[in-house]
């Protein structure tokens, strides 16, 4: 453990520091190297991620106790991972507050070591009264921005505080069952004999009872099972495929949704997203599962320079939005969003909308999606464009389920509209 952990602090604060100043978490990731680093990936995840899930805690935590200012940004978020660190209870206190100081040579931040030894320790010898001036901060006591938390109290006057709350947890891992290779049956039964619990959610997804790397799972190489959230696997049994439709999946990285279709039924899939990169991930991925679609790197408003012409039967519009719903899985995201966001990201997917309805044939039927809990891009966009846009009809979607769902033990928070384009 010695230095262990310094190391990992001083990693995990350089990082937030940069997310911080607006960089993605998922980016700065990307850009690590495990071997130089000298710090297990596993360990800078749990500490990014756990910090991050704590959004306005850590940092209310460090205006209360500061006796200095705001201290500069690197000091401030290797405080944030450490008061993390501290009430993970995944080490020994003593241990994180000896660590912490370590951390502040390897950030050549050497004339901080006092500072940061008595805050930490401010923070163990205050707990009971800090608890107390905690609780009276909603972006301490909930743990996102504060704009974040009115909206969803408008929107949910009875289930805002769960979805909060479900928002700082972490989130479950999800499998779906290729149905092509195996049966959910056969397995769940594979996975018990590997000691692994697991529970069904959805026709295809089987809840873990813990979260485990992918390659413990019997099969997934060959293609046997994925991973993607309940919530998420939704999109292909609200198509009403059929075989050999014209299928467009309009943003489709990183390719979950498109997977599923394409298990689910033998259709003529193109799938369609803005970025080269992942569109690549997402031919990889389709290998990996032994299924074919046509991929190309567009912007699908764009219709020039990627469409022929040839309407489409059912489409898939998994539109960029606020992200809101998966933010326990992507935490930065509480960190990175603004409010105005929200009503830019509604006139994207307007766009979206409109240029994607010009593609769908006569009495086809689009599936709008959206992993965002705000009411501003979800009924509020598919209201105004069923009002706007000639013969759509909203349809009942085909489960049964509501629209919008919050996060839940078992799944994300989604939104799912139909729309029928009638002749």
């Amino acid at each position: 453990m010695t230095g262990a952990l310094a190391q990992a602090l001083r990693e995990a604060a350089a990082m937030l520091a940069r997310v911080a100043a607006g960089r993605s978490l998922s980016g700065e990731l990307a850009l690590f190297d495990e071997a130089q680093a000298a710090v297990s990936r596993a360990a800078l995840i749990d500490l990014t991620h756990g910090t991050l899930r704590r959004y306005g805690r850590v940092q209310a935590i460090v205006r209360e106790l500061s006796r200095r200012g705001r201290p500069d940004a690197l000091v401030e978020a290797l405080l944030w991972c450490s008061l993390y660190a501290l009430e993970s209870g995944r080490y020994a206190e003593y241990t994180v507050v000896d660590q912490a100081v370590r951390a502040c040579g390897l950030l050549e931040r050497w004339n901080t070591k006092g500072y940061v030894n008595g805050l930490l320790r401010s923070a163990l010898r205050e707990r009971a009264s800090l608890e107390a001036r905690l609780a009276a901060d909603p972006e301490a006591r909930y743990q996102h921005p504060r704009w974040w938390i009115e909206l969803l109290r408008g929107a949910y006057p009875q289930g805002w505080q769960e979805a909060l709350l479900e928002g700082n947890t972490h989130p479950p891992m999800c499998l779906r069952v290729n149905a092509h290779k195996t049966s959910l049956e056969a397995y769940q039964a594979r996975l018990t004999a590997a000691g692994i619990a697991a529970q069904r959610v959805a026709p295809q997804a089987l809840l873990l009872g813990t979260p485990l790397p992918v390659e413990r799972l019997p099969g997934f190489k060959e293609g046997e099972v994925s991973v993607q959230d309940a919530g998420a696997q939704r999109a292909a049994g609200l198509l009403d495929l059929r075989a050999g439709q014209r299928v467009l999946d309009a943003c489709a990285a990183p390719g979950g949704k498109a997977a599923h279709i394409l298990e689910t039924a033998p259709v003529e899939l193109t799938a369609l997203d803005a970025d080269a990169a992942r569109v690549a991930r997402m031919t990889r991925e389709l290998e990996r599962l032994q299924l074919r679609a046509t991929l190309a790197s567009a912007d699908c408003t764009r219709l020039t320079d990627w469409w022929n012409g040839t309407p489409f039967e059912r489409i898939l519009a998994d539109v960029p939005c606020s992200a809101s719903g998966i933010a326990r899985r992507r935490p930065d995201v509480k960190w990175l969003r603004r409010a105005a966001d929200v009503p830019a990201f509604a006139v994207r997917q307007a766009a979206i909308l409109d240029a994607l309805w010009q593609v769908l044939g006569a009495d086809g039927k689009l599936l709008y999606v959206t992993c965002s809990v705000f009411p501003q891009e979800n009924d509020a966009v598919i209201e105004a464009f069923v009002a706007r846009a000639r013969g759509a009809r909203r349809l009942p979607l085909p489960d049964g389920a509501a629209a919008q769902s919050l996060p839940a033990a078992d799944h994300d928070g989604f939104y799912y509209a139909l729309i029928q384009k009638q002749a």
